[in-house]
């Protein structure tokens, strides 16, 4: 069986490759999840599939001016899912499950269009913002701590749809 990338790849191919990895995993976590599930908070800590996703969504959102594309949540509903946010307990506060999954397959679709108009310039321009606090953060490192952070949530996804009373999605 042959391992790794093949020379012809670019690094927006791999990029698009690891966000339709985690789309795919993600999707799958959350079937025949509903809105109360969504907010079944794991013992003794942790946050809810429902703040999962929102936090999700919120990171993609904050790469879209990199990515030319506009947000599909409007300012501020992410709010509550920002990095470093309380864990989400009080029903109130949740965006509600349907329109975070709606949201969800609408910001898949934009960072793939997104992606596929990086150019190697771009990749090498400096990033607006570091969320690691690197002076030398490119958009292309940028990128590769984004993929790695979403998949690292896409996996809690798994364990928290289990939390949740539901079967494990990823054979």
């Amino acid at each position: 069986m042959a391992t790794g990338v093949p020379a012809s790849t670019t690094e927006v191919d791999i990029f698009r490759n690891q966000a339709q990895i985690v789309d795919y995993i993600v999707r799958r976590n959350m079937e025949d999840i509903n809105h109360q599930e969504s907010l079944h908070q794991p013992q003794p800590a942790g946050n809810c599939l429902n703040w999962v996703l929102g936090h999700l969504l919120f990171v993609y959102q904050q790469i879209f001016p990199l990515l030319g594309q506009r947000p599909v949540m409007g300012e501020g509903t992410l709010d509550r899912y920002r990095r470093g946010s309380a864990p989400l307990v009080d029903p109130t506060e949740a965006v509600s499950w349907t329109e975070l999954r709606e949201a969800w397959e609408e910001v898949t679709r934009r960072v793939d269009a997104g992606l596929v108009n990086l150019s190697p310039e771009i990749l090498d321009s400096p990033a607006p913002f570091s969320p690691s606090k690197n002076p030398d953060e490119t958009v292309r490192s940028l990128l590769a701590l984004v993929f790695f952070h979403q998949a690292y949530h896409a996996g809690q996804a798994g364990l928290l749809r289990r939390l949740a009373g539901k079967k494990g999605a990823i054979a």
